[in-house]
């Protein structure tokens, strides 16, 4: 059985008047992990995860020692079939972002730069609020999980709805195929027929 570090993507946002505006967003790549087989311990300057995946026979497990100290009890979790995701509450009001998620400076390489929700600093108050509604207290259940839902999507609009089927012509195509020239090769071979029809 072997032990893995999974991929950690974080973001951030700050702000020195609103506690909600002032988190760390930190996902744990850890797919087919069932919520009774991984255990998480959030402490105010740590988080420790351990899970195990009895499909793919693997043990994830990783320990991080924050920069600054978050909020536990205002942090959220949220567990899907691929990831365990997190919004870390951090505990100092503060308008400067942490200039990295970890004490130590040093370069690791599961940690990742969350593009899809990462936001500069000088531009967070113009982004568009975030929906944290799928973020239960805890471990909840697994939302979204259902089969998709694509009832208000018009697939005629998804590329080629115009395109001409089978036995039709598009506006001023016709067969030229008669007007080509024969290729080289291909003459002497004809007349080399028409002789031989002759004879």
């Amino acid at each position: 059985m072997s032990q893995v570090t999974p991929e950690v993507l974080w973001a951030q946002r700050s702000s020195n008047t609103d506690p909600e505006k002032n988190f760390i967003y930190l996902t744990i790549s850890v797919p087919d992990i069932p919520k009774e087989n991984l255990k998480l311990d959030l402490q105010p300057t740590s988080l420790t995860f351990t899970g195990h995946s009895d499909t793919l026979k693997r043990t994830y497990h990783l320990e991080l020692t924050f920069y600054a100290e978050i909020d536990p009890a205002e942090s959220k979790t949220h567990h899907t079939a691929r990831n365990v995701e997190l919004k870390l509450r951090k505990k100092d009001l503060n308008d400067e972002y942490w200039p990295r998620l970890l004490k130590e400076s040093k370069k690791v390489q599961f940690l990742k730069t969350d593009f899809d929700k990462w936001v500069d600093e000088d531009e967070q108050n113009e982004a568009p609020e975030d929906d944290f509604s799928q973020f239960g207290g805890g471990m909840g259940g697994m939302p979204g999980m259902g089969g998709g839902d694509f009832s208000g999507i018009d697939f005629s609009k998804l590329g080629g709805g115009d395109m001409p089927t089978g036995g039709e012509e598009e506006e001023g195509e016709s067969d030229d195929d008669d007007d080509m020239p024969a290729l080289e090769g291909q003459e002497d071979a004809k007349e080399e027929g028409a002789t031989k029809a002759a004879a």
